[in-house]
């Protein structure tokens, strides 16, 4: 349990400094323009904190998914959107632990300079959201490439990434003895794969969140680009989806407490009846109660994080750290922009933003529900409802 003894405080500072370099409005015009923020996002990478998880040998910091969630914890505090650049964060997890050694010499140094960014994942279909093993998108080998053919939606950030990790059927489910093999993953070239059998349709949402629907029709991959073992994909993603799980959770940390302190300044000043309107226990009680939900999911981000970087079994943990948080965060945006009354909806104030930031993490990238029904089945031993 480091973290009581704060330390992480050289990381929080360094990237509270690093955000304090794009204040407010720079979110804002971002938000407003539907636009990317290249600027930040290139700041992050130039100091550093984008190769957290990459190993040292190959140009990274060599830490642990613990301190990346508190990165990404960070710039969420300080009024960011983790959301544009937290791809490669836990997308890079499936290649350090489960890459070739060629693999990763060959491109993990180049994710650490900044050179190449790897910020997609191509697993969700229409038709097969978190039912993984059922997806349709297929990759057949013939000679030294595999043709892949099918569709993929909400995948965000190919714009603005080099690379993707992609999940793809390689063995027919009819001819599998359980249902979770036959998936394999593989390295696409975003740039390559553009108008040679992948073609991008963007999806228009109510965040701005960079995200699209893709079709594949005969798009040819080298066959040197599949990661680890043919059919294993489906364990192997798994590294990453907890891993993901893990630092949503910690962005939505980051937005709670954003939230509260936000809120708490507010009602501390704002007079009404000559009085501030945080005198009100009926003001204090919801923005409170958020407080020590923030807090409490806070714990068992720590909890999944410290798993994960111990190598130990976190599919449990990284679920409740990410139910917990996503809930924290949705109560204290409500408090928040409740509070703050008809400012609240006013662009100004950055409240609207994050509020429709952070209910996303209700949605994506579990809901909510299916985590109660993992819990259900997986943790308390019921019966499986689906």
């Amino acid at each position: 349990m480091n973290f009581l003894e704060d330390s992480y405080q050289d990381i929080r500072e360094g990237v509270r400094a690093l955000c304090a370099q794009f204040p407010a409005d720079y979110h804002r015009q971002i938000d407003e323009a539907r636009a990317y923020p290249e600027a930040f996002v290139d700041a992050l990478t130039r100091e550093g904190w984008m190769a957290a998880l990459i190993p040292e040998e190959y140009g990274g910091a060599g830490l642990g998914l613990t301190e990346a969630s508190v990165i990404m914890e960070e710039i969420n505090r300080a009024g960011g959107n983790s959301g544009a650049c937290h791809g490669q964060m836990y997308n890079m997890n499936t290649l350090v632990h489960h890459g070739s050694p060629e693999q990763k010499a060959r491109i993990l140094p180049k994710l650490a300079s900044g050179e190449l960014r790897l910020q997609s994942m191509g697993v969700t279909e229409p038709t097969t959201g978190t039912d993984t093993t059922k997806i349709k998108t297929t990759a057949v080998k013939k000679g030294d490439r595999y043709v892949v053919n099918g569709q993929k939606v909400w995948i965000s950030r190919v714009q603005h990434s080099d690379l993707m990790i992609l999940l793809a059927r390689t063995t027919p489910l009819a001819e599998v003895q359980k249902k979770s093999e036959g998936l394999s993953i593989f390295l696409v070239d975003i740039k390559q794969a553009m108008g040679a059998g992948m073609q991008v349709k963007p999806i228009a949402n109510m965040v701005n969140h960079e995200t699209n629907e893709l079709f594949f029709d005969n798009l040819e991959i080298p066959a040197e680009n599949l990661i680890g073992q043919e059919g294993q994909g489906f364990k192997y993603i798994l590294t990453g989806l907890n891993a993901e799980r893990a630092l949503i959770a910690a962005e939505c940390i980051g937005d709670g407490y954003w939230f509260t302190d936000k809120v708490t300044d507010y009602v501390n000043t704002r007079q009404v009846f000559g009085r501030p309107i945080g005198q009100n226990q009926g003001v204090q009680f919801p923005i409170a109660q958020a407080y020590i939900d923030v807090e409490a999911a806070n714990l068992m981000r720590y909890k999944a994080c410290a798993l994960f970087d111990a190598g130990r079994p976190c599919g449990a943990e990284a679920n409740m750290a990410k139910y917990l948080a996503a809930e924290a965060s949705w109560k204290a945006a409500n408090a928040c922009i409740q509070y703050h009354g008809g400012f609240g909806f006013a662009c100004e104030y950055d409240v609207e933003r994050k509020f429709r930031e952070t209910r996303l993490y209700q949605v994506a990238p579990i809901s909510t529900n299916l985590i109660l029904s993992y819990v259900a089945e997986h943790v308390l031993g019921m019966p499986r409802s689906f």
